[in-house]
Protein backbone atom coordinates (compact mmCIF):
# COMPACT_ATOMS: atom_id res chain seq x y z
CA UNK A 1 0.00 0.00 0.00
CA UNK A 2 1.54 3.28 -1.07
CA UNK A 3 1.32 6.23 1.30
CA UNK A 4 2.55 8.77 -1.25
CA UNK A 5 1.86 9.39 -4.91
CA UNK A 6 5.54 9.55 -5.71
CA UNK A 7 8.63 10.25 -3.62
CA UNK A 8 7.47 12.73 -0.97
CA UNK A 9 7.79 16.18 -2.52
CA UNK A 10 8.14 19.61 -0.86
CA UNK A 11 4.74 20.71 0.37
CA UNK A 12 5.44 24.36 1.25
CA UNK A 13 7.20 27.32 -0.31
CA UNK A 14 10.91 27.26 0.46
CA UNK A 15 12.28 30.62 1.43
CA UNK A 16 15.80 29.32 1.09
CA UNK A 17 15.21 28.40 -2.56
CA UNK A 18 14.27 31.89 -3.69
CA UNK A 19 16.61 33.41 -6.26
CA UNK A 20 18.67 30.22 -6.35
CA UNK A 21 19.41 28.36 -9.59
CA UNK A 22 18.01 24.84 -9.72
CA UNK A 23 21.20 23.60 -11.39
CA UNK A 24 23.89 22.57 -8.96
CA UNK A 25 27.11 24.57 -9.61
CA UNK A 26 30.14 22.42 -10.26
CA UNK A 27 32.75 22.22 -7.52
CA UNK A 28 35.84 20.21 -6.77
CA UNK A 29 35.21 17.12 -4.64
CA UNK A 30 37.16 18.46 -1.68
CA UNK A 31 36.36 22.14 -2.04
CA UNK A 32 34.29 23.83 0.69
CA UNK A 33 30.57 23.96 -0.03
CA UNK A 34 29.39 27.50 -0.70
CA UNK A 35 26.16 28.81 0.72
CA UNK A 36 24.56 28.96 -2.72
CA UNK A 37 25.53 25.34 -3.52
CA UNK A 38 24.21 24.25 -0.13
CA UNK A 39 20.83 25.82 -0.86
CA UNK A 40 20.55 24.09 -4.22
CA UNK A 41 21.49 20.74 -2.70
CA UNK A 42 19.07 21.21 0.17
CA UNK A 43 16.14 21.87 -2.20
CA UNK A 44 17.00 18.58 -3.91
CA UNK A 45 15.99 17.22 -7.27
CA UNK A 46 16.30 14.25 -9.56
CA UNK A 47 20.09 14.53 -9.89
CA UNK A 48 20.75 15.13 -6.19
CA UNK A 49 21.11 12.15 -3.84
CA UNK A 50 19.62 12.03 -0.36
CA UNK A 51 23.15 12.21 1.07
CA UNK A 52 23.89 15.36 -0.91
CA UNK A 53 20.57 16.87 0.11
CA UNK A 54 21.24 16.16 3.79
CA UNK A 55 24.70 17.69 3.54
CA UNK A 56 23.30 20.75 1.84
CA UNK A 57 20.56 21.26 4.40
CA UNK A 58 23.01 20.73 7.26
CA UNK A 59 25.21 23.47 5.79
CA UNK A 60 22.19 25.76 5.42
CA UNK A 61 21.06 25.12 9.00
CA UNK A 62 24.52 26.02 10.28
CA UNK A 63 24.04 29.55 8.97
CA UNK A 64 23.67 32.12 11.72
CA UNK A 65 21.59 34.61 9.76
CA UNK A 66 18.89 32.18 8.57
CA UNK A 67 15.34 33.40 9.04
CA UNK A 68 12.62 31.15 10.45
CA UNK A 69 10.91 30.44 7.11
CA UNK A 70 14.14 29.23 5.57
CA UNK A 71 15.12 27.30 8.72
CA UNK A 72 11.83 25.39 8.96
CA UNK A 73 12.04 24.59 5.24
CA UNK A 74 15.57 23.25 5.62
CA UNK A 75 14.50 21.05 8.54
CA UNK A 76 11.56 19.78 6.48
CA UNK A 77 13.72 19.02 3.44
CA UNK A 78 16.40 17.29 5.48
CA UNK A 79 13.73 15.29 7.29
CA UNK A 80 12.31 14.22 3.94
CA UNK A 81 15.76 13.05 2.82
CA UNK A 82 16.23 11.16 6.09
CA UNK A 83 12.86 9.47 5.47
CA UNK A 84 14.08 8.25 2.08
CA UNK A 85 17.25 6.91 3.72
CA UNK A 86 15.22 5.08 6.37
CA UNK A 87 16.77 7.20 9.14
CA UNK A 88 13.41 7.77 10.79
CA UNK A 89 14.65 8.95 14.20
CA UNK A 90 16.57 11.75 12.52
CA UNK A 91 13.63 12.50 10.24
CA UNK A 92 11.29 12.82 13.21
CA UNK A 93 13.73 15.12 15.00
CA UNK A 94 13.85 17.43 11.96
CA UNK A 95 10.08 17.50 11.49
CA UNK A 96 9.65 18.25 15.19
CA UNK A 97 12.13 21.10 14.86
CA UNK A 98 10.20 22.51 11.89
CA UNK A 99 6.93 22.32 13.85
CA UNK A 100 8.51 24.03 16.85
CA UNK A 101 9.23 26.98 14.56
CA UNK A 102 5.80 26.88 12.91
CA UNK A 103 3.08 24.71 14.56
CA UNK A 104 0.91 25.18 11.44
CA UNK A 105 3.51 23.90 8.98
CA UNK A 106 1.53 21.31 7.00
CA UNK A 107 4.53 19.81 5.24
CA UNK A 108 6.16 18.89 8.53
CA UNK A 109 3.02 17.10 9.70
CA UNK A 110 2.93 15.25 6.40
CA UNK A 111 6.59 14.25 6.60
CA UNK A 112 6.33 13.24 10.26
CA UNK A 113 3.26 11.16 9.49
CA UNK A 114 5.22 9.43 6.73
CA UNK A 115 8.05 8.62 9.14
CA UNK A 116 5.60 7.16 11.66
CA UNK A 117 3.89 5.15 8.91
CA UNK A 118 7.15 3.64 7.74
CA UNK A 119 7.99 2.73 11.34
CA UNK A 120 4.57 1.05 11.56
CA UNK A 121 3.46 3.56 14.19
CA UNK A 122 0.04 3.91 12.66
CA UNK A 123 -1.73 5.80 15.44
CA UNK A 124 0.71 8.74 15.36
CA UNK A 125 0.74 8.58 11.55
CA UNK A 126 -3.05 8.96 11.44
CA UNK A 127 -2.88 11.87 13.90
CA UNK A 128 -0.27 13.72 11.82
CA UNK A 129 -2.07 13.04 8.54
CA UNK A 130 -5.28 14.36 10.08
CA UNK A 131 -3.49 17.55 11.13
CA UNK A 132 -2.11 17.95 7.63
CA UNK A 133 -5.55 17.44 6.05
CA UNK A 134 -6.96 20.24 8.20
CA UNK A 135 -4.21 22.58 6.99
CA UNK A 136 -4.31 21.50 3.32
CA UNK A 137 -7.44 19.51 2.43
CA UNK A 138 -6.42 19.47 -1.24
CA UNK A 139 -3.09 17.77 -0.59
CA UNK A 140 -2.33 14.05 -0.48
CA UNK A 141 -3.01 13.68 3.24
CA UNK A 142 -6.12 11.64 2.47
CA UNK A 143 -3.95 9.17 0.59
CA UNK A 144 -1.42 8.97 3.42
CA UNK A 145 -4.07 8.49 6.09
CA UNK A 146 -5.83 5.83 4.01
CA UNK A 147 -2.61 3.81 3.95
CA UNK A 148 -2.44 3.86 7.75
CA UNK A 149 -6.11 2.89 7.96
CA UNK A 150 -5.49 -0.05 5.64
CA UNK A 151 -2.49 -1.15 7.66
CA UNK A 152 -4.81 -1.41 10.68
CA UNK A 153 -7.61 -3.18 8.75
CA UNK A 154 -9.89 -0.12 8.86
CA UNK A 155 -11.01 -0.65 5.30
CA UNK A 156 -14.15 1.47 5.27
CA UNK A 157 -12.31 4.50 6.66
CA UNK A 158 -9.59 4.01 4.08
CA UNK A 159 -12.15 3.85 1.28
CA UNK A 160 -13.82 7.02 2.56
CA UNK A 161 -10.49 8.89 2.49
CA UNK A 162 -9.63 7.61 -0.96
CA UNK A 163 -13.06 8.53 -2.28
CA UNK A 164 -12.53 12.05 -0.94
CA UNK A 165 -9.20 12.51 -2.68
CA UNK A 166 -10.63 11.05 -5.90
CA UNK A 167 -13.45 13.60 -5.71
CA UNK A 168 -10.89 16.39 -5.32
CA UNK A 169 -8.39 15.02 -7.85
CA UNK A 170 -10.21 12.70 -10.29
CA UNK A 171 -7.20 12.41 -12.59
CA UNK A 172 -4.73 11.21 -9.96
CA UNK A 173 -4.07 7.52 -10.60
CA UNK A 174 -2.65 6.61 -7.16
CA UNK A 175 -5.85 6.95 -5.15
CA UNK A 176 -7.67 4.62 -7.56
CA UNK A 177 -4.91 2.05 -7.09
CA UNK A 178 -5.14 2.27 -3.31
CA UNK A 179 -8.93 2.16 -3.28
CA UNK A 180 -8.77 -0.86 -5.55
CA UNK A 181 -6.53 -2.53 -3.00
CA UNK A 182 -8.90 -1.60 -0.19
CA UNK A 183 -11.84 -3.11 -2.06
CA UNK A 184 -9.78 -6.26 -2.72
CA UNK A 185 -8.97 -6.62 0.97
CA UNK A 186 -12.72 -6.42 1.67
CA UNK A 187 -13.30 -9.20 -0.87
CA UNK A 188 -15.07 -6.85 -3.32
CA UNK A 189 -12.99 -7.78 -6.33
CA UNK A 190 -15.35 -6.35 -8.97
CA UNK A 191 -15.02 -2.88 -7.44
CA UNK A 192 -11.30 -3.47 -7.03
CA UNK A 193 -10.80 -4.26 -10.71
CA UNK A 194 -12.86 -1.25 -11.77
CA UNK A 195 -10.58 1.06 -9.77
CA UNK A 196 -7.39 -0.62 -10.93
CA UNK A 197 -8.51 -0.45 -14.55
CA UNK A 198 -9.09 3.29 -14.08
CA UNK A 199 -5.69 3.74 -12.42
CA UNK A 200 -3.94 2.03 -15.34
CA UNK A 201 -5.92 4.09 -17.85
CA UNK A 202 -4.71 7.26 -16.10
CA UNK A 203 -1.11 6.11 -15.71
CA UNK A 204 -0.11 3.00 -17.62
CA UNK A 205 3.49 3.36 -16.42
CA UNK A 206 2.58 2.84 -12.77
CA UNK A 207 3.97 -0.63 -12.05
CA UNK A 208 2.19 -0.80 -8.72
CA UNK A 209 -1.26 -0.61 -10.33
CA UNK A 210 -0.40 -3.55 -12.61
CA UNK A 211 0.98 -5.44 -9.63
CA UNK A 212 -2.11 -4.83 -7.55
CA UNK A 213 -4.37 -5.87 -10.39
CA UNK A 214 -2.34 -9.06 -10.62
CA UNK A 215 -3.05 -9.75 -6.94
CA UNK A 216 -6.76 -9.16 -7.53
CA UNK A 217 -6.86 -11.62 -10.42
CA UNK A 218 -4.97 -14.10 -8.24
CA UNK A 219 -7.59 -13.66 -5.49
CA UNK A 220 -10.27 -14.38 -8.10
CA UNK A 221 -8.57 -17.68 -8.99
CA UNK A 222 -7.24 -16.55 -12.38
CA UNK A 223 -3.45 -17.11 -12.29
CA UNK A 224 -3.05 -16.55 -16.04
CA UNK A 225 -4.37 -12.99 -15.89
CA UNK A 226 -2.43 -12.46 -12.68
CA UNK A 227 0.79 -13.44 -14.43
CA UNK A 228 0.04 -11.13 -17.37
CA UNK A 229 -0.25 -8.20 -14.97
CA UNK A 230 2.83 -9.19 -12.99
CA UNK A 231 4.76 -9.43 -16.27
CA UNK A 232 3.84 -5.85 -17.10
CA UNK A 233 4.76 -4.68 -13.61
CA UNK A 234 8.15 -6.36 -14.00
CA UNK A 235 8.68 -4.78 -17.43
CA UNK A 236 8.11 -1.38 -15.85
CA UNK A 237 10.12 -2.02 -12.68
CA UNK A 238 12.28 -5.09 -12.85
CA UNK A 239 14.02 -4.64 -9.51
CA UNK A 240 11.02 -5.08 -7.19
CA UNK A 241 11.24 -8.44 -5.38
CA UNK A 242 7.52 -8.40 -4.57
CA UNK A 243 6.60 -8.63 -8.24
CA UNK A 244 8.66 -11.81 -8.69
CA UNK A 245 7.44 -13.27 -5.41
CA UNK A 246 3.79 -12.88 -6.36
CA UNK A 247 4.32 -14.11 -9.89
CA UNK A 248 5.96 -17.15 -8.34
CA UNK A 249 2.79 -17.73 -6.32
CA UNK A 250 0.69 -17.64 -9.48
CA UNK A 251 3.02 -20.10 -11.23
CA UNK A 252 2.70 -22.33 -8.17
CA UNK A 253 -1.10 -22.07 -8.45
CA UNK A 254 -0.74 -23.36 -12.03
CA UNK A 255 1.56 -26.17 -10.80
CA UNK A 256 4.39 -24.73 -12.91
CA UNK A 257 6.78 -25.29 -10.07
CA UNK A 258 10.09 -24.72 -11.80
CA UNK A 259 8.99 -21.28 -12.96
CA UNK A 260 7.75 -20.58 -9.45
CA UNK A 261 11.13 -21.54 -8.01
CA UNK A 262 12.89 -19.29 -10.54
CA UNK A 263 10.78 -16.32 -9.43
CA UNK A 264 11.23 -17.02 -5.71
CA UNK A 265 14.99 -17.38 -6.25
CA UNK A 266 15.12 -14.05 -8.09
CA UNK A 267 13.05 -12.31 -5.43
CA UNK A 268 15.50 -13.54 -2.78
CA UNK A 269 18.46 -12.48 -4.93
CA UNK A 270 16.99 -8.96 -5.11
CA UNK A 271 16.28 -8.92 -1.38
CA UNK A 272 18.13 -11.57 0.66
CA UNK A 273 16.09 -10.51 3.73
CA UNK A 274 12.70 -11.07 2.06
CA UNK A 275 11.11 -13.35 4.67
CA UNK A 276 7.90 -13.95 2.71
CA UNK A 277 9.78 -15.17 -0.36
CA UNK A 278 11.58 -17.76 1.80
CA UNK A 279 8.20 -18.80 3.21
CA UNK A 280 6.67 -19.19 -0.24
CA UNK A 281 9.65 -21.10 -1.57
CA UNK A 282 9.59 -23.31 1.50
CA UNK A 283 5.91 -24.02 0.90
CA UNK A 284 6.69 -24.98 -2.70
CA UNK A 285 9.44 -27.32 -1.50
CA UNK A 286 7.04 -28.87 1.00
CA UNK A 287 4.53 -29.47 -1.78
CA UNK A 288 7.33 -31.28 -3.66
CA UNK A 289 7.97 -33.36 -0.50
CA UNK A 290 11.49 -31.93 -0.27
CA UNK A 291 11.34 -31.57 3.49
CA UNK A 292 14.98 -30.64 4.08
CA UNK A 293 14.87 -27.64 1.73
CA UNK A 294 11.43 -26.68 3.03
CA UNK A 295 12.72 -26.66 6.60
CA UNK A 296 15.75 -24.59 5.64
CA UNK A 297 13.54 -21.95 4.03
CA UNK A 298 11.02 -21.91 6.87
CA UNK A 299 13.90 -21.57 9.35
CA UNK A 300 15.21 -18.55 7.45
CA UNK A 301 11.77 -17.01 7.08
CA UNK A 302 11.21 -17.28 10.84
CA UNK A 303 14.68 -15.91 11.59
CA UNK A 304 13.99 -12.86 9.42
CA UNK A 305 10.41 -12.34 10.59
CA UNK A 306 9.51 -14.29 13.73
CA UNK A 307 6.13 -12.52 13.87
CA UNK A 308 4.79 -14.20 10.71
CA UNK A 309 2.49 -16.95 12.02
CA UNK A 310 2.07 -18.96 8.76
CA UNK A 311 5.81 -19.71 8.68
CA UNK A 312 5.56 -21.37 12.11
CA UNK A 313 2.43 -23.21 10.96
CA UNK A 314 3.96 -24.58 7.76
CA UNK A 315 7.15 -25.62 9.53
CA UNK A 316 4.93 -27.45 12.00
CA UNK A 317 3.38 -29.39 9.13
CA UNK A 318 6.81 -30.54 7.95
CA UNK A 319 7.64 -31.70 11.47
CA UNK A 320 4.24 -33.44 11.70
CA UNK A 321 4.80 -35.26 8.41
CA UNK A 322 8.24 -36.39 9.63
CA UNK A 323 6.72 -37.73 12.84
CA UNK A 324 8.34 -35.05 15.03
CA UNK A 325 5.11 -34.33 16.85
CA UNK A 326 6.55 -32.42 19.82
CA UNK A 327 8.24 -29.96 17.43
CA UNK A 328 5.01 -29.68 15.46
CA UNK A 329 3.10 -28.80 18.62
CA UNK A 330 5.72 -26.23 19.62
CA UNK A 331 5.48 -24.45 16.26
CA UNK A 332 1.69 -24.52 16.16
CA UNK A 333 1.61 -23.15 19.69
CA UNK A 334 3.83 -20.27 18.59
CA UNK A 335 1.75 -19.63 15.48
CA UNK A 336 -1.46 -19.43 17.51
CA UNK A 337 0.22 -17.24 20.12
CA UNK A 338 1.03 -14.76 17.35
CA UNK A 339 -2.34 -15.11 15.66
CA UNK A 340 -5.02 -16.66 17.92
CA UNK A 341 -7.55 -16.44 15.06
CA UNK A 342 -5.48 -18.62 12.70
CA UNK A 343 -8.13 -21.14 11.68
CA UNK A 344 -5.89 -23.47 9.66
CA UNK A 345 -3.32 -23.78 12.40
CA UNK A 346 -6.02 -24.22 15.05
CA UNK A 347 -7.43 -27.04 12.92
CA UNK A 348 -3.98 -28.59 12.46
CA UNK A 349 -3.31 -28.54 16.20
CA UNK A 350 -6.78 -29.97 16.88
CA UNK A 351 -5.93 -32.93 14.65
CA UNK A 352 -2.69 -33.51 16.54
CA UNK A 353 -4.59 -33.49 19.84
CA UNK A 354 -7.17 -35.84 18.34
CA UNK A 355 -4.46 -38.29 17.28
CA UNK A 356 -3.06 -38.18 20.84
CA UNK A 357 -6.58 -38.90 22.16
CA UNK A 358 -6.68 -35.54 23.97
CA UNK A 359 -10.22 -34.98 22.83
CA UNK A 360 -11.14 -32.00 24.99
CA UNK A 361 -8.05 -30.12 23.80
CA UNK A 362 -8.94 -31.05 20.24
CA UNK A 363 -12.48 -29.81 20.76
CA UNK A 364 -11.21 -26.45 22.00
CA UNK A 365 -9.17 -25.96 18.83
CA UNK A 366 -11.98 -27.14 16.53
CA UNK A 367 -14.20 -24.60 18.30
CA UNK A 368 -11.64 -21.88 17.57
CA UNK A 369 -11.44 -22.81 13.89
CA UNK A 370 -15.23 -22.88 13.47
CA UNK A 371 -15.85 -19.74 15.48
CA UNK A 372 -13.56 -17.72 13.23
CA UNK A 373 -14.59 -19.51 10.03
CA UNK A 374 -18.12 -20.94 10.27
CA UNK A 375 -17.78 -22.34 6.73
CA UNK A 376 -14.69 -24.41 7.48
CA UNK A 377 -16.15 -27.80 6.52
CA UNK A 378 -13.22 -29.91 7.71
CA UNK A 379 -13.23 -28.24 11.12
CA UNK A 380 -16.98 -28.74 11.42
CA UNK A 381 -16.47 -32.42 10.66
CA UNK A 382 -13.63 -32.70 13.18
CA UNK A 383 -15.78 -31.09 15.84
CA UNK A 384 -18.69 -33.37 14.93
CA UNK A 385 -16.85 -36.62 15.55
CA UNK A 386 -15.03 -35.25 18.59
CA UNK A 387 -18.32 -34.25 20.20
CA UNK A 388 -19.61 -37.77 19.56
CA UNK A 389 -16.55 -39.28 21.22
CA UNK A 390 -16.91 -37.13 24.37
CA UNK A 391 -20.61 -37.96 24.75
CA UNK A 392 -22.20 -35.09 22.81
CA UNK A 393 -23.28 -36.98 19.73
CA UNK A 394 -26.53 -35.08 19.35
CA UNK A 395 -24.63 -31.77 19.24
CA UNK A 396 -22.17 -33.38 16.86
CA UNK A 397 -24.92 -34.15 14.35
CA UNK A 398 -25.56 -30.44 13.85
CA UNK A 399 -21.91 -29.91 12.96
CA UNK A 400 -21.92 -32.79 10.51
CA UNK A 401 -25.04 -31.46 8.82
CA UNK A 402 -23.39 -28.05 8.50
CA UNK A 403 -20.26 -29.65 7.03
CA UNK A 404 -22.31 -31.64 4.52
CA UNK A 405 -24.17 -28.53 3.37
CA UNK A 406 -20.79 -27.16 2.39
CA UNK A 407 -19.42 -30.43 0.97
CA UNK A 408 -22.33 -32.83 0.32
CA UNK A 409 -20.22 -35.72 -0.97
CA UNK A 410 -17.49 -35.68 1.66
CA UNK A 411 -17.09 -39.32 2.70
CA UNK A 412 -15.49 -38.37 6.01
CA UNK A 413 -18.34 -36.08 7.05
CA UNK A 414 -20.85 -38.73 5.99
CA UNK A 415 -18.92 -41.24 8.11
CA UNK A 416 -18.86 -38.88 11.11
CA UNK A 417 -22.60 -38.30 10.88
CA UNK A 418 -23.19 -42.04 10.81
CA UNK A 419 -20.87 -42.43 13.82
CA UNK A 420 -23.03 -39.93 15.75
CA UNK A 421 -26.07 -42.09 15.04
CA UNK A 422 -24.12 -45.15 16.17
CA UNK A 423 -23.21 -43.48 19.47
CA UNK A 424 -26.86 -42.48 19.94
CA UNK A 425 -27.98 -46.09 19.45
CA UNK A 426 -29.80 -45.20 16.21
CA UNK A 427 -28.54 -48.26 14.35
CA UNK A 428 -30.72 -48.11 11.23
CA UNK A 429 -29.73 -44.47 10.67
CA UNK A 430 -26.09 -45.41 11.35
CA UNK A 431 -26.15 -48.23 8.78
CA UNK A 432 -27.77 -45.97 6.19
CA UNK A 433 -25.19 -43.28 6.89
CA UNK A 434 -22.22 -45.62 6.62
CA UNK A 435 -23.68 -46.90 3.35
CA UNK A 436 -23.62 -43.32 2.02
CA UNK A 437 -20.00 -42.87 3.04
CA UNK A 438 -18.97 -46.18 1.48
CA UNK A 439 -20.73 -45.29 -1.76
CA UNK A 440 -18.29 -42.39 -2.04
CA UNK A 441 -15.23 -44.17 -0.61
CA UNK A 442 -15.70 -47.97 -0.67
CA UNK A 443 -12.54 -48.80 1.32
CA UNK A 444 -13.12 -46.41 4.21
CA UNK A 445 -12.22 -48.64 7.14
CA UNK A 446 -14.05 -46.54 9.74
CA UNK A 447 -17.33 -46.85 7.84
CA UNK A 448 -16.94 -50.59 7.28
CA UNK A 449 -16.21 -51.17 10.95
CA UNK A 450 -18.90 -48.75 12.14
CA UNK A 451 -21.46 -50.44 9.90
CA UNK A 452 -20.36 -53.80 11.24
CA UNK A 453 -20.91 -52.63 14.82
CA UNK A 454 -24.35 -51.25 13.97
CA UNK A 455 -25.28 -54.50 12.16
CA UNK A 456 -24.08 -56.57 15.11
CA UNK A 457 -26.17 -54.55 17.53
CA UNK A 458 -29.14 -54.92 15.20
CA UNK A 459 -28.72 -58.70 15.21
CA UNK A 460 -27.36 -59.06 11.66
CA UNK A 461 -24.26 -60.98 12.73
CA UNK A 462 -23.35 -62.42 9.32
CA UNK A 463 -23.07 -59.01 7.68
CA UNK A 464 -21.43 -57.62 10.77
CA UNK A 465 -18.71 -60.29 10.60
CA UNK A 466 -17.99 -59.52 6.91
CA UNK A 467 -17.81 -55.78 7.43
CA UNK A 468 -15.61 -55.98 10.52
CA UNK A 469 -13.26 -58.42 8.78
CA UNK A 470 -13.04 -56.12 5.75
CA UNK A 471 -12.28 -53.15 7.99
CA UNK A 472 -9.53 -55.06 9.85
CA UNK A 473 -7.98 -56.08 6.54
CA UNK A 474 -7.56 -52.39 5.70
CA UNK A 475 -6.62 -51.22 9.21
CA UNK A 476 -5.59 -53.90 11.68
CA UNK A 477 -5.90 -51.47 14.61
CA UNK A 478 -9.42 -50.29 13.77
CA UNK A 479 -11.06 -52.04 16.76
CA UNK A 480 -8.62 -50.41 19.16
CA UNK A 481 -9.33 -47.00 17.62
CA UNK A 482 -13.09 -47.42 18.05
CA UNK A 483 -12.60 -48.60 21.60
CA UNK A 484 -10.85 -45.29 22.32
CA UNK A 485 -13.91 -43.61 20.78
CA UNK A 486 -16.08 -45.35 23.37
CA UNK A 487 -17.29 -48.21 21.14
CA UNK A 488 -16.72 -51.69 22.63
CA UNK A 489 -15.03 -54.35 20.49
CA UNK A 490 -17.01 -57.08 18.80
CA UNK A 491 -15.32 -60.48 18.68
Amino acid sequence: MRSTLKKLAPLAALALASAVSTTCPARADNSPMSGEVAKVLCVGGAEISEGQQIAGCTKVLAGKRLDNDARKSAYYLRGTAYNEQGAYDRALADFNAALKIDPNYGGAYRGRGEAHYRRKEYGPAIADDTAYIKIDPNGDGWLARSAAYLATDRYDEAIADLSEIIKRHPNWAGPYTNRGEAYRLKGQTDLSLADLDRAIALDSDDSYAWFDRGITYSDRGNPDLAIENYNQAIRLKGDDPWYYNNRGNSYADKHEIEQAFADYDHAIKLDPKFALAYFNRGTAYRNKHDDDKALADFDESIRLDPSYAPAWGNRARVFRDRGEIDKAFADLNQSLKINPTGTKDAFARANLYFDKHQYMDALFDYDTAVNYDPKYAEALNGRCITKAIVGRAKDGLADCEAALKLKPDDAYALDSRAFCHLKLGEYDAAIAGFNEALAVKPELANSLYGRGIAESRSGDFERAHKDIAAARAINAAIADEFERYGVAKVE
